[in-house]
């Protein structure tokens, strides 16, 4: 990295405070066409992928090479019959969907896109703001779009979209928890909650050659964040509340129309947002990978960015395709037995490294060694068995400890049929009868 292009870097924040009104809207519109964009390409993508895993057609009949079949679904629900269960309570019927879309929008707007670029004459950065706090304000929005979930399970007037509400909440909240502990590392390591920061300090070569990107030199946060942010995202395997054998849809079974559609645009801008925000704090955002100022320079940023966000996106495409639903008491204690406690010893083993305590090797050795050393704990916590639950009175269990019958259970036998008296009728006397009836 030059020392010009990190001086370019360092003026973001004063060309953002110098953007007029008239960019800041063309930011806001480029961010919302953006995100509903990426939402129709994910649909259609996601589709296509996983046809291709199952070695099926996937969509191919609307437009270019099927291209256009999420546009078609979208306009189809725009025009469908909205119907609302009459014990549906009304007004929170209608604001849950909303209410679960529009932070999903927001937290989008404090990731850096790229760095300095001219926009109809007009020199800013590729982001609407740079917040010295972006990072809480990501986490925050994702905290709110879990009250769009409860409110619309508890509106519904239905018991099941109440069980998938209050499933896909302790689902939200757990994860989440880890995801936030997994981005403790980087604000140690960078020293600032702002996602522009974040970025710059990514923005050097590790001897020159290896990138300085967190996704390397805190690998164990790194992996806690790509597993949290599937399960907060409600995506396979970890899309327990809308497990068809269960919960038929989860928490918005009884929504149609546009309002099904928001809930369902609220999900995947939800991925975007997550992979986007992957990409700032581990895989350098819109740095290249390798150096050069000509590269990083101007819209090639953007270029970037979109690449190493697809590549997280087709890891929940990867992951929905190949693995089965786990059960529930085996994703929260992934959550609450693995996760948090791996990213609490993580966390102190950083700031033990971060206040020199270990002298021989520099920061970057260290934190290497140190995230290969908690990665192979990790793994091996993986491999290991569960525990065998000793039952002393020899009642059988299932694999989620529940109790099931004997496999030599005797089934008794069936009771004697009753005879039913049946009043005899002379033959002659059935006949005249059954000819009246005919008649």
């Amino acid at each position: 990295m030059t020392k010009n292009l990190a001086a370019e870097i360092g003026d973001t924040a004063k060309l953002l405070a110098d953007d007029p009104i008239w960019l800041i809207l063309i930011k806001v519109v480029g961010i919302f066409a953006f995100l509903v964009v990426m939402t129709l390409f994910m649909i259609n993508w996601e589709r296509k992928v996983v046809a291709r895993m199952q070695h099926r057609p996937g969509p191919n009949r609307v437009g270019p090479n099927g291209w256009l079949q999420s546009l078609a679904d979208g306009l189809k629900l725009a025009f469908k019959e909205d119907i609302r269960p009459v014990l549906a309570d009304k007004w929170v019927f209608f604001l849950a969907p909303v209410i679960s879309c529009i932070p999903a929008f927001l937290a989008f707007s404090v990731i850096p896109l790229a760095g300095k670029v001219s926009m109809f004459g007009q020199e800013t950065s590729l982001q609407l703001v740079d917040l010295p706090v972006g990072v809480l304000v990501v986490l925050a929005c994702s905290s709110l779009g879990v009250y769009g979930i409860v409110l619309s399970g508890w509106a519904s007037g239905s018991p099941y979209p109440l069980l998938g509400a209050l499933r896909s909440a302790a689902q939200v909240i757990s994860y989440e928890i880890a995801m936030g502990l997994s981005i403790v590392a980087v604000i140690m390591f960078t020293g600032s909650m702002s996602t522009g920061d974040i970025v710059n300090a990514q923005a050097n070569l590790l001897g020159g050659v290896v990138p300085g990107w967190f996704g390397l030199l805190l690998f164990p946060s790194f992996v806690i964040y790509v597993v949290s942010m599937v399960g907060e995202t409600n995506r396979a395997p970890f899309d327990l509340p809308e497990a068809e054998s269960e919960l038929v849809g989860g928490f918005h079974t009884e929504y149609s129309s546009l309002k099904f559609a928001l809930f369902f645009l609220a999900e995947y801008v939800n991925m975007v947002t997550v992979s986007a925000l992957a990409t700032t704090l581990f895989l350098g955002g819109y740095h290249a990978p390798w150096g050069g100022e000509f590269m990083n320079t101007g819209w090639w940023g953007l270029l970037w960015f979109i690449l190493k966000t697809l590549a997280f996106l087709f890891l929940f495409i990867w992951l929905r395709g190949t693995l089965p639903r786990l059960r529930y008491d085996q994703f929260m204690k992934l959550g609450w037995k693995v996760l948090v406690p791996t990213s609490l010893v993580w966390i102190m083993a950083v700031a033990v490294i971060r206040t020199g305590a270990i002298q021989q090797l520099s920061t970057a050795q260290r934190l290497i060694a140190l995230g290969v050393v908690v990665g192979l704990v990790l793994l091996v916590s993986f491999l290991l068995p569960d525990k065998k639950v000793s039952d002393t009175k020899g009642v059988p269990l299932a694999g989620s400890g529940f109790p099931v019958p004997p496999l030599d259970l005797a089934v008794p036998k069936s009771a004697p049929k009753r005879k039913v008296k049946v009043a005899n009728i002379p033959a002659e006397k059935a006949a005249v009868t059954t000819g009246k009836e005919a008649e």
